[in-house]
């Protein structure tokens, strides 16, 4: 049966505490394997990639509309703790507005070598370290056909609860894994027949439009860090370098919105 909370502090919901707090579950969660999947939409993929739920937490009114995972939970011996929303607001710090959160397990990730086997088009994330927005490239390169992501050490977690809900759940779609150590790991793009192309300004960058004229037909596209983009050891270790063209007096784009023009420009065809 599901298992009513009444107060915050209860220690059975650890895991849900201070979730507003970004560095201690950035430090908690893969330490002890586990995230933190929210909303029906989200947990509902999560669990069609195959991932297993800890236990979950839910407003009193989402037990009838999310009856069938409660039904499974119960017969899998997962806990269902429900609530008032202020009792919820209060352990996990804010308000739960999608109605239901899940402490899932996290998968295994896979090694690069076996990810880039194949693979056409690949981005990698070079310390991109807001959430939105790599949340938002997960879901640009799911829309736009992109075989895998690479993300950095110090790259923000795909898996933080606020990346998830932005890419609507897509980062359970498109393989990924973290390429360390970087940028030693371009020897591995390299390694696997892949063109490293640097999204950076600089003086020999050639235009988006004339890469996409004549793409290379497996191509690594590494997007920088939002203010001061890629290093230049990684810019210096590129085949190509490309710049996408601007006007109005606008130097560049959010990482974000310039990683789906280019995945846009340099899809598979």
């Amino acid at each position: 049966m599901p298992i009513e909370i009444t107060d915050p502090a209860d220690p059975r919901l650890a895991d849900y505490v201070a979730l507003t707090d970004v560095v201690l579950r950035r430090r908690a969660e893969p330490e002890r394997g586990l995230y933190i999947a929210e909303s029906q939409k989200v947990i509902r993929r999560a669990l069609r990639a195959g991932h297993r739920p800890l236990s979950y937490l839910m407003a009193r009114r989402w037990l009838d509309d999310l009856a069938d995972l409660v039904a499974d939970a119960e017969a899998e011996g997962i806990p269902v703790y429900f609530g008032e929303h202020d009792v919820i607001e209060q352990l996990t710090g804010f308000h739960l507005h999608r109605g239901a959160l899940a402490a899932m397990q996290r998968p295994q990730l896979p090694d690069v070598e076996s990810l880039l086997a194949g693979a056409r088009r690949v981005v990698v994330l070079e310390d991109v370290v807001d959430h939105t927005n790599v949340g938002a490239i997960f879901r640009s390169a799911a829309a736009l056909g992109v075989d895998a992501v690479l993300v950095t050490p110090r790259c923000a977690d795909p898996l933080y609860r606020r990346s998830i809900r932005v890419s609507m759940g897509t980062v359970f779609q498109v393989p990924w894994t973290r390429i360390d150590p970087w940028p030693g790991g371009l020897d591995l793009l390299r390694a696997a027949g892949l063109t490293i192309v640097a999204m950076a300004l600089t003086d020999d960058s050639v235009s988006l439009d004339q890469l996409e004229a004549d793409p290379p037909d497996r191509v690594a596209l590494v997007l920088g860090t939002e203010g001061d983009g890629l290093s230049h050891h990684t810019v210096g270790g590129a085949e190509v370098t490309v710049r996408i063209p601007m006007a109005g007096g606008v130097d560049s784009l959010n990482v974000a919105a310039a990683s789906a023009v280019a995945m846009w420009a340099l899809r598979s065809r």
